[in-house]
């Protein structure tokens, strides 16, 4: 074969090759990481840095929902904020960076964050009659995240794209609004954040100025047009935690980057009425409406 022919071909096999990568996945690695300290560990899966002494963010970059979960450690016991798409073992990535006992907090109920709930023994949650059905565990949503363009790069091994489904989980103790757990050294506070969900919280760790924002802040787009978002609830919530903004250091969101200015809540409570006073135009994305801001968007129902 004439070189010139070898080369036309390796190009269009190599240009074949980069079109069935996703776009979210072309824009990895994300800035932000580069200036945090990863924490190597054996899970290929999951991509683990620390953000803050005693705070890792367990990142799930190869699916697109970019899930963040949080192991947050003090003297006696750690929380583990988010168990992730449940598609690799986060519990087994968890006590590789902890011998502590580990309580499982939820940010909120949603498939991607509770898919590896079942592995654990201690879970608190909201008492809402979303988290109970949620408990229950579904198939749907968890089988819509493997769709092709959803997954970048190759799936764990021994995972089955089949069988794969959010299981069901027990919660062993119900929290409330405004209630602290003591980790030893290290209290974070429970802030009700309802709004993206019935049962949405935030935690706070007041002593270190941060604040763990779960779905209510992300850098990207923010759902907000399934059944269970409230949409007056939200904007109470983003009010109250923007509210926090002068006394805190840094937000770690639950999708896509962990770290975040806390000054950005403001413009978030801001752009939110914006839209819903209709003085934002929208955009159509994925049969539904996105409202497009600097750094984050709304993705709302058309």
């Amino acid at each position: 074969m004439h070189f010139t022919t070898k080369l036309l071909l390796a190009l269009s096999l190599l240009a074949s090759a980069f079109a069935e990568i996703p776009d979210w996945c072309k824009a990895e690695p994300r800035p932000a990481y580069a200036k945090l300290e990863r924490i190597r560990i054996s899970d290929s899966w999951f991509e683990v840095y620390r953000v803050r002494p005693g705070v890792f963010a367990l990142y799930e970059p190869h699916q697109a929902e970019e899930v963040i979960s949080y192991l947050i450690t003090g003297s006696d016991r750690a929380v583990l904020f988010d168990t992730g798409m449940g598609i690799s073992n986060i519990k087994a990535v968890a006590k590789e960076l902890t011998k502590l006992p580990i309580i499982v907090l939820n940010s909120h109920t949603h498939n991607d964050h509770v898919g590896d709930n079942w592995r654990f023994t201690t879970l608190y949650g909201m008492p809402t009659e979303f988290t109970r059905t949620s408990a229950k565990g579904s198939e749907e949503d968890a089988q819509a995240e493997l769709a092709p363009d959803q997954v970048c790069g190759a799936l764990p091994v021994g995972f089955d794209p089949k069988t794969y489904r959010t299981k069901p989980f027990r919660i062993s103790k119900w929290l409330h609004d405004g209630e602290v757990i003591d980790l030893g050294g290290r209290s974070l506070k429970v802030i009700a954040a309802p709004g993206h969900t019935p049962d949405a919280i935030a935690l706070l760790d007041d002593q270190n100025g941060l604040l763990f924002t779960g779905d209510t802040f992300y850098a990207g787009p923010i759902y907000l047009y399934r059944p269970e978002t409230d949409l007056d609830a939200y904007v109470t919530s983003l009010r109250k935690m923007a509210a926090m903004a002068p006394r805190l250091k840094l937000l770690l969101p639950a999708h896509n980057e962990p770290v975040a200015d806390p000054a950005v809540l403001a413009r978030v409570v801001e752009a939110i009425q914006q839209v819903r006073q209709g003085k934002v135009k929208s955009v159509p994305k994925d049969g539904k409406r996105q409202y497009l801001f600097d750094g984050f968007s709304f993705l709302m129902a058309d």
